[in-house]
């Protein structure tokens, strides 16, 4: 009798935890992750020595991208339990992340054969195998399906199956997620109310931007379910794709509501920088350092939220205070570009312009998108602080990398030889360039006629006339008072009225003729005056 009870009690605490096991999976699935740890330390502290708990707890902290906590569970499950299959999938897991592909698949084979006799436990399993296969940075997409199929035959009525089937699918082949959505619409005939499967629909929907059709699936799931929180922050972050941001912040909000925990608030502070609301992440911010969450990635957000909400000198101080802060703490290797980008966008707003091209300097250094990416914002500088040869290096450098220059950029680094080294001859070759592409940019004709005025000792053969010729043929009448063409067109034609009226090629009445046309653009100038005899009007006298 008292054997009878004891195991009738053994029985009844086992289908405890696998409930418990059950209920701290769902907190995994809703993302409320901290509540879901906190129950598998109380498993784990309950039956020390049962792997399966490791397990589940290994993979809470992998969705939760903790990826050294998920390999110490793991790990730990399978030192206590190596008579259980799914500790066998725990280590396969920490091989496969390592890269020890031959190890893992040795792991997962012995599990495969430990569950041969029981459906339903290598279902588990396969779907514990195939996880990995489809969420790790190396991705085995073939054989997890190949598994995930062999998974729906064992335990068809699984939802679980279904959904892997769909994400190893997408995973494959993204541009056509017909098949994906067949395995995801299969789940949703097992479970017509599976918010899981209407959430996972909706993601290909918003990948595909196609916004009215994603927003109705999340708004399906919300309705079925509106305890689900994945679907209030997939559908923030939809409108958030779409600039919706007021929408965005509701559907965040919600979220918080049912995942009010510090690493819920910390996926709102990445969607936020994401989405460049720089003064809405500020007091997320304050609240997480408050709550003791501290890491360099809270120091990168406030520089990038201090140096671009409301960037007034203060808050530009406390931007490159944080930057410090990020760059002291970060291991190298977590530094990309758009941090040395932004110290120089901070620099260049506080008039540090020095400090600006060092640290723009170094972010294009970093990969061939950062340099395509800032050279143009670099060269601005270059040429703001007439630092023309390193416009031209700038320029010469990519031109090694096979870019070819665009007009305005052949322009600009021909006026960096112009201003710069004074190489005339090169210019002028390069203002020809942009003249081949628009021959009706004035301004080039402009150079061209000084280029070639500077390579005419003493004016000797006239080389720069049939430039500022072409300026006064294109410049018409009614333009020439424009502000931004008056200079260009006084300039051309008081060569062109010399030219006349001293060359070897001289014809007076031309000249006069340009000297008329100088008075009437700029009725004071005394060369024109002096020339045409014209004479100041004389003062009116006051009776």
């Amino acid at each position: 009798m008292k054997r009878i009870l004891l195991l009738s009690t053994l029985f009844i605490s086992g289908l405890h935890f696998a409930q418990d096991i059950k209920v701290a999976q769902a907190k995994t699935e809703n993302e409320r992750y901290r509540e879901a740890l906190n129950d598998f330390k109380k498993l784990v502290a309950a039956d020390p020595i049962n792997g399966e708990n490791y397990f589940y707890y290994g993979d809470c902290y992998f969705e939760m991208e903790e990826l050294d906590s998920a390999k110490m569970m793991w790990q730990k499950g399978y030192e206590v339990d190596k008579l259980r299959a799914l500790p066998l999938v725990g280590q396969g897991r920490v091989f496969w992340l390592e890269g020890k592909t031959t190890e893992a698949k040795a792991e997962f084979a012995k599990a495969l054969v430990m569950t041969k006799r029981d459906k339903l436990k290598k279902a588990e399993v396969i779907r514990g195998i195939v996880e990995i296969y489809i969420e790790a940075p190396n991705k085995n997409l073939d054989e997890a399906l190949v598994l995930i199929e062999e998974a729906i035959v064992k335990d068809p009525s699984n939802e679980d199956n279904y959904l892997l089937k769909g994400d190893a699918l997408y995973a494959r082949n993204s541009s056509d997620a017909s098949e994906a959505l067949k395995a995801y619409n299969q789940v949703l005939v097992l479970n017509p109310k599976s918010p899981r499967g209407i959430v996972r629909k909706a993601l290909i929907y918003q990948r595909a931007r196609n916004e009215a059709e994603a927003n109705k699936m999340y708004n399906e799931a919300k309705t079925i379910d509106p305890t689900y929180a994945p679907a209030y922050r997939l559908n923030a972050e939809l409108f958030m794709m779409f600039g919706k941001n007021d929408l965005a912040i509701q559907n965040w909000e919600k979220y918080l509501e049912l995942n009010n925990n510090i690493e819920s608030r910390y996926r709102y502070v990445n969607a936020l920088y994401g989405a460049s609301q720089w003064c809405f992440m500020l007091p997320q911010l304050d609240y997480l350092v408050a709550n003791n969450m501290n890491n360099f990635f809270i120091q990168r957000f406030y520089a990038f939220a201090y140096a671009n909400c409301e960037s007034d000198s203060l808050n530009l101080d406390k931007a490159l205070a944080a930057s410090d802060r990020f760059f002291t703490m970060v291991p190298k290797e977590k530094i990309n570009y758009q941090d040395y980008k932004l110290r120089g966008t901070i620099y260049q707003k506080k008039n540090q312009d020095s400090l600006a091209i060092l640290a723009l300097e170094e972010a294009a250094s970093v990969n061939e998108t950062a340099y395509k990416e800032i050279s143009n914002e670099l060269i601005r500088i270059y040429n703001k602080n007439k630092l023309y040869d390193k416009v031209i290096a700038a320029y010469d450098l990519r031109r090694e990398k096979n870019e070819k220059l665009l007009a305005h950029e052949e322009y600009d680094l021909a006026k960096a030889y112009y201003f710069g080294r004074q190489d005339y001859k090169t210019a002028d070759s390069l203002f020809q360039i942009v003249i081949d592409n628009d021959s009706t940019y004035v301004p080039s004709h402009i150079y061209r006629g000084r280029c070639n005025y500077k390579m005419d000792t003493n004016n000797e053969n006239w080389m720069a006339f049939p430039h500022y010729l072409k300026v006064t043929e294109m410049v018409q009448t009614d333009d020439r008072l424009q502000p931004s063409k008056k200079p260009f067109v006084l300039e051309a034609l008081r060569y062109v009225a010399d030219y006349y009226s001293k060359s070897n090629n001289k014809d007076l009445d031309k000249a006069k003729m340009y000297f008329e046309e100088i008075l009437i653009v700029e009725p004071n100038d005394p060369v024109a005056k002096r020339v045409l005899g014209v004479q100041d009007p004389a003062p009116t006298t006051t009776p």
